[in-house]
């Protein structure tokens, strides 16, 4: 078995950024994730000189990472000549995202002295969203007429492949008006006979293709799908654009995902890594929800008020509060997740909210029944062993409890299941429907059903 040595330290390749010796002998064995790593830990001048002094290649290839952070803060410190040298270098894809992030004066400063084709290429890219297929796509893919023999495609791939983003995919364009005809794999391309089309390997086989427009997450869905390692983009004419790559979807997954759990937790998302964000940022993304459930809490105590006398002559009454309303907090809150994640993978669509509601309402009723069964068995067994007493009508308070627990835990159930829908329908992200919405809503509704079934219960008795 073989070890493997720790990528050196990022105070390390500081400090001998300006010994181009030594330097180069310390990269040597480099990985550009390891390089991309180190170089988030140093302040941002730091990180610019570490760039500046790796080798091209591996500069190419770090500033390709993802988990690179504070690249556009890099480039700024960047003299132009190697700036520019490094952008040329880089993937389409990673090109765009760094000119979205970087500021407007350095940006047209980098803009203008790109080479045309660059430029033209950023153009385009730069026309779409960065949520959709043409805002996350490269232009970097091989495409070949469709007459074109195997022999030629090898003989092509030989000569441009290293500055494609991916070869394993080839895209067979009309010969007359380079419209996108098929897909064929590089596989296929090597099995071939030598004089054989590509038109001919494909067989007439129709190529899974998406709109710029589409969003990303339903891109990543076709990919999985079809189990492809990528997805050409075409306009409405079938011309090819680009392509999106299964790492670009795998990036722009893990971005979605990081935002909508953000979401989920009762905040906006964050634009920037957690450590890298400012505090008056922090701060302002979170104040604004959590002002807002705090006055939706307010609304319990509200409720609370109302209830006032009954709690003043039943005091037994509000022991069970925390456990009522915390059940029905709960409850919505899982019923909001499955929900939210189903509309994500598209199990569900608006016109299933009825069939939603009809799983919901047996399946809150059961969990309900559940909760209550264990809160009535709490109660009598308290009582029982002497270890509280809840007076002499302890059976009716546990009644009480019991049937309470299962109208909270239906209630939560329905509401944190059709509230995602209600978000979609007036056009919200469902993700909003975080998991503190869902508990404030449920809270003070989970009140209102305990004390009503409370005043029923125990009226002539305890109250």
């Amino acid at each position: 078995m073989t070890s493997q040595a720790s990528p050196p330290s990022p105070e390390l390749l500081y400090l001998l950024s300006g010994d181009e010796e030594d330097f180069l002998a310390t990269c040597a064995d480099l990985r550009p994730a390891d390089a991309a790593e180190a170089l988030n830990q140093l302040p941002v001048a730091a990180a610019a000189r570490v760039v500046a002094a790796l080798p091209f290649q591996l500069g190419v290839q770090l500033l390709d990472e993802p988990e690179l952070e504070r690249r556009a803060d890099i480039f700024e410190l960047l003299d132009e000549k190697t700036a520019v040298a490094l952008i040329e270098a880089i993937s389409p894809d990673q090109q765009v995202e760094l000119f979205r992030s970087l500021k407007e004066p350095d940006r047209a400063r980098l803009f203008h002295v790109l080479h045309p084709p660059t430029r033209h290429a950023l153009d385009l890219l730069l026309r779409y969203p960065p949520t959709s297929a043409g805002g996350i796509m490269t232009t970097a893919f091989v495409g070949v007429p469709a007459t074109w023999t195997a022999e030629q495609i090898k003989k092509h791939i030989s000569e441009v492949g290293r500055a494609k983003e991916t070869v394993y995919a080839i895209y067979v364009l009309d010969p007359r008006d380079e419209r996108l005809e098929t897909v064929i794999s590089l596989r296929e391309v090597m099995l071939a006979d030598p004089g054989q089309t590509a038109a001919e390997m494909a067989e007439g086989r129709r190529p899974v293709s998406v709109g710029p427009l589409v969003d990303r997450e339903d891109v990543a869905r076709l990919i999985s799908k079809y189990n492809l390692l990528a997805i050409p983009v075409v306009d409405d004419s079938q011309h090819l654009l680009g392509i999106v790559t299964m790492d670009d979807v795998i990036d722009a997954l893990t971005s979605e995902v990081t935002e909508d759990v953000q979401k989920f937790g009762g905040m906006e998302a964050l634009d920037e890594p957690y450590m890298q964000i400012g505090l008056a940022a922090m701060v302002r993304k979170r104040a604004g929800w959590l002002c807002a459930l705090f006055l939706g809490e307010m609304l319990t105590a509200t409720a609370m008020g109302y209830f006032e006398a009954e709690i003043s002559k039943a005091v037994v009454l509000a022991l069970f509060i925390p456990l009522i309303i915390s059940s029905g907090g709960n409850s919505g809150s899982q019923a909001t997740s499955l929900i939210i994640r189903a509309m994500a993978l598209r199990e569900v669509t608006l016109r299933d909210w009825w069939r939603v509601a009809r799983r919901e309402l047996p399946s809150g009723l059961a969990l309900g029944g559940i909760l209550g069964v264990i809160g009535f068995t709490r109660i009598m067994l308290w009582q029982h062993a002497g270890w509280y007493d809840y007076g002499q009508h302890y059976l009716l308070v546990a009644m009480t409890v019991s049937i309470a627990l299962v109208g909270v835990v239906l209630f939560g159930s329905l509401a944190g299941s059709m509230l995602p829908f209600v978000l979609r329908r007036i056009g919200f992200d469902p993700a909003s429907a975080s998991a503190p919405f869902v508990a404030t809503l449920v809270d003070v509704t989970g009140l209102v059903i305990y004390f009503t079934v409370a005043l029923v219960m125990l009226r002539g008795t305890l109250l």
